[in-house]
Formats: structure tokens, C-alpha cells, sequence
């Protein structure tokens, strides 16, 4: 009888402990929220399905993880990264909420296994396959982990964009490819980014609430549905990245000059049965204009879904800092630093948490200063060349204002955090002093230089006269010696002394002074392709920092064609550039701006006036002009095929 009692009294007990522990957890999770106790922002945020293997194991995790953990160590210690692999993999499914283990993989996968591969596009798949672990996965189980954001940003501005990989140039050339696929090639004008960015980020979020929108998507739908269902399933009509793909490759060929030049259009509908079907479908005005209304929705979906990108933030970093260009790895560390400050910042309190914050901002306002010497760029996902990538002087402004905003915040940190921004923006701005020198905006560059003096130099904490010195004097003491130990600075006086060439020698008819900026481009490339650095061929057969920079017809042709699709200069004024410049230089780029420039022609006024062939004439020889350009393009592609052959023979 007394162990009845005993029994019931336990009953009794647990059953109250129960009940009052329901009522309690309620409370309980909603501190461990405001607290950021747990993971996530929202405790109950879901964990991917495999996690309920490790909880049937229960405490035997924990010890599991932590011997798998330390032979994955060892394991890369001894450089079996393929089996360092395989165990990290178990780990991340064992306990997806471990941030670290999945940096671990994917830094294996993009550095250290990448680079015992023989080709490039081997390496690309190592590189991007580590890339695509941590963003679509390791950041989905870990949205609030400030370190796993902050490597993958790292990886894309150093693996990527940087040039310590030998196969580097192939990474930029793929990446811009597959993103110009996915997105198309972004308006001009960061005004027109801002919009253009806005249409996906507005977009429906579901196919049914876009088909009540704009009711003749769904017989555009169920067309390419009955088009497609006869191919390969990864060739079918679904809301996913391969089919985005797919259309973005056929949308790319109706653009594409070397598409053009080798007579690809013609190839694709005689042997690609899915570009013959696009061609199909969007064979009407109408089926395009229901195209433009379809591939934002298609674009935002993909985004979210292959990417793990929000269109929202896309937008209002493009708003807030600049018009970014998705096709430009730099873009995407910006991306991912940025998005892991604000999602961490409640995590990130501690006295010890404000280095990990320090090195994230680091990051971020390195990738603007990135894509204010590389960020305008040119690309053709069909021609073997590398992407065409000019500075953009419109960055200038937001590192002035993102400066300030990180001198603020860091202004405390121990160690000199607000001084390390400090070194960056004397560097960064003295080179923007004399990029807006080599522009012809001197104006702009006395400010600079100006308030350069009054921060650093003779209104410093220690005067000193650094900036003391004539506009012309200081921009030539601090360019050339910057120029073998970082080709950007080189490449980018070339393209602003070309820039200020054609427009104000061109527009405002001062010969000498394109005159100057073409001896002057000339000469700078001459002596930086003389350099030892520069005769370096890497085991791929490309030069890794002669290349960066590229020969003078090819600069002519990239800024020219930049000049004269600038939609914040007059449009009067760059027919002007055009028609006054010689007929090789028109030869180069009349097929590129053509398309471009006919549109905006018909929108203008001036359309009513004269026909678009009056004032954008064809220059004479053309045919022979495209005729060489092809060979030239069929031979680069021969020698690619060649180098894969020979270099697939020899595995």
C-alpha cells in the first residue's frame, strides 16, 4: 500500500511539472527570441528534416560531432580533403545549426580541392560547388551566423574577383555568364537599376496571382508547356534556375554581337530544338511584351528559391549605395557582408563579437571600392573574351558617405577599429583624386584632394604637407608607383583618360586632347604589359595580370561603346562623339551600340526630325570589318576547342 502511495505521488508530481512546463515555455521562447538565445530569430524556425535523425540519437550527438569534428581536422591536416568531406558532410547533417563545419566544406571544396584539378572548368565546378553549399544551404540553417556570411562574401571578392587563382579569368567569365542568363544585362543608370531591380522585387510571388494580373501569361504558360514536354526533363517548362536559364541563353543570342559575327541565331534553329521552341512562342510583339511581364516573377522566384537572395535587399542596397551590376562578384560579397551585419546584429553585442563585425565591414566597403575601379562592365556570353570592366567613378560618393557611417561605428573599438577606415579612405580617395583628374573633372578632384588635406595632411593630428601639393604634381607622384603592384589602378587611368578623350575632345572639337589620352593610354599599357609580372603565363595559358588590362584596340572599343550608350550625356551629344570620330574607331563599335542607340533614338523627339541612319551612319567597309572580326572570332574559338583537347589528352 505505501508504494502505492509512493507512485501516485509521483504521478501526481510529474503531471504538475508537466502542465506547469507547458505554461511555461511559452515564455521561455519568447526570451530566448528577444535574447537571441537560440539560432534563429524565431526559435521555431524550422530545421531541415535529417535533424530528427540526431535528435533520436540524442545525447550520443553531441560526442559523435565532436570525434567526427576533430578527424575532419586531422584529415586536412594530412591533406585528405576528399575524406575531410565526406565527414564534415555527416557533421552538417547531423547538426546543420554548426556554422563552422559548413564554412569548413565549402572553404575545402573552393580552395583546397579546387586547386588539385587540371583544367579550369574543373576548378570553376569545385569553386562554385563550395559557393553554393554555404549560400543555399549552410545559410539557410544558419540565417543569423555572421562568420558563415562573412567567409562566403570573402570567397567571391578573393577566390573570384581576386587574382591569386591561376584560373581566375575563367571564374569572371563564367559568373558574369551565368548571371547574365538569370538577370539580363542591367540598364545603364543607376536610376534605371533601381527601377529595374524594383520589377522583380514587386513581382507576384506565386504563377496564380501573376495569371490574374496579367491574364495572357497563362496562355504564354501553357504554350511553352506544350512546346517543351517533348525534351528532357531539365529542359521543360518549371519555375526553376535551369529553365531561367535556358530562355536567358536564348534572350542573350538576339543581343549578342559575337552571336551576330559567328552566325550562331541560324545554327541554334537548325540544331537546338529548345531555342527553335523559344523562337516559336515569343514570334509576336505580343508574346514579348508578355515575356517582360513574366521573367521578373520568374526571376524574384528563382532568387529566393536556387539563390537564396532576397529581391527586397537587392533593391535597397541598389538604392541606398549604388548601382550594382549582379554579373560582378564584388556585388554579391556586398551582398552577403552587408545582409550578415544587419541579420547578426543582435547576435553580435559582445566586446569579443565587435572584431568578427569589423572584419564583415571591412569587406564591405573593400567591394565598393571594387566596383568603383572594375564595376562597369561589358560582357558577351558568347565570345571567348574576358568581361570588359571600366571604373565607375559613381562609386566615389557612397564610399565619401559609407565612410563616415563605419568611422562612427568603429570609432570605439579597440585597437584603432575607426583608424584601419581611416588608412582605407586616405588610399582609396587619393586614387579617386586622380581618377577624376585623368576624367577632366578638376574641380572634383581639388575637393577631394582638398579635404584630404584638411584631414590627413596640414589640418591632421600630426600635420604634415602630403596634400600640399598642385592637383598635377600629386597625381603624378602617387599613380606610377602604384602600377606593378595593382593593374586595376593602371587599367583604370587608361579607361578615364580615354573617357575624357572622346568626349570632351570629340564634343567639344579639341583634337590634341584625344590625341594626349590616346598617346597617354598607349604609353601606360606599353609599360605595363613591359613589366617582368606582366610576361608571367600561368598553367592555363592565360596572363594573369597582363590580361587585366588587355591591348589598346580592345580599351578604345570598350570605353568608346560605354561613352556612347551613357544615357546621363545628352543624346545629341554622343551622336555628335560618333560622328566625329575616325572610321576604325566607328568600325569598332557600330555593331555593339547600334540596338541600344536605335531605341533610345525612336523614343527621343529628334526621331520625328531625321531618320536614325542619318545621324548614326554606317561607316564605310563594314562588311570586310565583320568578315575579319569573324575569322578572328572563329580562330579564338579553335583555340579554345584546341587547348580543352590537348589539355584532356594529356589527364
Amino acid at each position: 500500500m505505501r508504494n502505492r502511495l509512493i507512485q501516485l505521488a509521483c504521478i501526481v508530481v510529474a503531471t504538475i511539472c508537466i502542465i506547469g512546463g507547458g505554461r511555461l515555455l511559452p515564455e521561455i521562447l519568447r526570451v530566448s527570441d528577444e535574447h537571441a538565445l537560440r539560432y534563429t530569430d524565431v526559435s521555431i524556425e524550422g530545421a531541415p528534416p535529417i535533424v530528427a535523425l540526431g535528435t533520436a540519437i540524442g545525447a550520443l550527438r553531441g560526442i559523435i560531432v565532436d570525434y567526427l569534428w576533430i578527424k575532419t581536422n586531422l584529415q586536412k591536416e594530412k591533406g585528405l580533403f576528399y575524406e575531410a568531406m565526406a565527414d564534415a558532410s555527416l557533421i552538417t547533417k547531423l547538426q546543420p545549426r554548426f556554422g563552422d563545419v559548413w564554412g569548413f566544406q565549402g572553404h575545402n571544396m573552393a580552395y583546397n580541392i579546387s586547386v588539385m584539378t587540371d583544367t579550369p572548368s574543373e576548378r570553376w565546378e569545385w569553386v562554385r560547388a563550395g559557393l553554393d553549399l554555404v549560400r543555399d544551404e549552410g545559410l539557410r540553417y544558419n540565417p543569423n551566423d555572421l562568420i558563415l556570411h562573412k567567409e562566403l562574401a570573402f570567397w567571391l571578392a578573393h577566390k573570384v574577383d581576386g587574382v591569386s587563382d591561376d584560373a581566375h579569368l575563367y571564374y569572371k567569365r563564367e559568373f558574369a555568364r551565368e548571371w547574365q542568363f538569370l538577370l539580363g544585362v542591367p540598364p545603364p543608370s543607376h536610376r534605371d537599376r533601381i527601377a529595374w531591380i524594383a520589377a522583380i522585387k514587386d513581382a507576384p510571388d506565386s504563377l496564380e496571382e501573376l495569371e490574374i494580373k496579367q491574364p495572357g501569361i497563362q496562355a504564354l504558360v501553357e504554350q511553352l508547356k506544350s512546346g517543351l514536354s517533348g525534351f528532357d526533363s531539365k529542359f521543360q517548362f518549371r519555375l526553376d534556375r535551369n529553365f531561367l536559364v535556358n530562355l536567358g541563353r536564348w534572350n542573350a543570342v538576339q543581343t549578342s554581337h559575337y552571336a551576330k559575327l559567328l552566325g550562331l541565331e541560324p545554327t541554334f534553329q537548325k540544331n537546338d530544338p529548345v531555342y527553335s521552341t523559344f523562337d516559336s512562342v515569343f514570334s509576336t510583339p505580343e508574346a514579348m511584351g508578355m515575356l517582360e511581364k513574366f521573367l521578373p516573377f520568374l526571376r524574384k522566384k528563382v532568387l529566393r528559391d536556387a539563390y537564396n537572395m532576397d529581391p527586397a535587399l537587392m533593391w535597397e542596397y541598389t538604392r541606398d549605395f549604388g548601382p550594382f551590376d549582379w554579373r560582378h562578384a564584388q556585388s554579391h560579397a556586398f551582398y552577403w557582408a552587408r545582409k550578415g551585419a544587419t541579420t547578426a546584429a543582435k547576435r553580435t553585442t559582445n566586446v569579443e563579437d565587435i572584431y568578427k563585425v569589423l572584419n564583415n565591414d571591412r569587406i564591405n566597403i573593400q567591394a565598393m571600392q571594387a566596383l568603383s575601379r572594375t564595376g562597369l562592365m561589358h560582357y558577351d556570353p558568347y565570345s571567348n573574351d574576358n568581361p570588359g570592366r571600366l571604373n565607375d567613378p559613381r562609386w566615389i560618393k557612397s564610399i565619401d558617405a559609407y565612410f563616415g557611417e563605419l568611422y562612427r561605428k568603429h570609432f570605439g573599438t579597440r585597437g584603432g577599429g575607426g583608424d584601419s577606415f581611416c588608412d582605407f579612405y586616405q588610399n582609396f580617395m587619393s586614387q579617386a583624386v586622380r581618377e577624376l583628374f585623368r576624367y577632366g573633372d578638376y574641380e572634383g578632384a581639388q575637393s577631394i584632394l582638398t579635404k584630404l588635406d584638411n584631414l590627413f595632411g596640414r589640418g591632421g593630428l600630426i600635420p604634415n604637407n602630403k596634400f600640399e601639393a598642385p592637383l598635377e604634381t600629386f597625381v603624378q607622384i602617387t599613380t606610377y608607383a602604384e602600377y606593378e603592384g595593382s593593374p586595376d589602378v593602371a587599367r583604370s587611368d587608361v579607361y578615364a583618360a580615354l573617357t575624357r578623350g572622346f568626349r570632351e575632345g570629340l564634343l567639344m572639337d579639341r583634337p590634341e586632347v584625344l590625341k594626349d589620352a590616346l598617346k597617354f593610354a598607349h604609353g601606360l599599357t606599353t609599360y605595363f604589359q613591359s613589366t617582368q609580372y606582366s610576361d608571367f603565363v600561368n598553367k592555363f595559358g592565360e596572363r594573369r595580370m597582363a590580361d587585366l588590362i588587355g591591348n589598346l584596340r580592345t580599351s578604345v572599343q570598350d570605353v568608346l561603346a560605354s561613352v556612347l550608350v551613357d544615357p546621363s550625356q545628352p543624346l545629341v551629344d554622343r551622336l555628335t562623339i560618333y560622328n566625329r570620330a575616325g572610321e576604325p574607331e566607328r568600325r569598332m563599335i557600330y555593331d555593339i551600340v547600334k540596338g541600344p542607340l536605335e531605341a533610345e533614338f525612336t523614343a527621343d523627339p529628334l526621331s520625328q526630325l531625321v531618320s536614325f541612319a542619318q545621324v548614326f551612319p554606317e561607316p564605310p567597309e563594314m562588311d570586310a570589318f565583320r568578315q575579319t572580326r569573324a575569322t578572328e572570332a572563329a580562330t579564338r574559338a579553335s583555340e579554345v576547342e584546341a587547348s580543352k583537347r590537348s589539355t584532356a589528352e594529356t589527364k
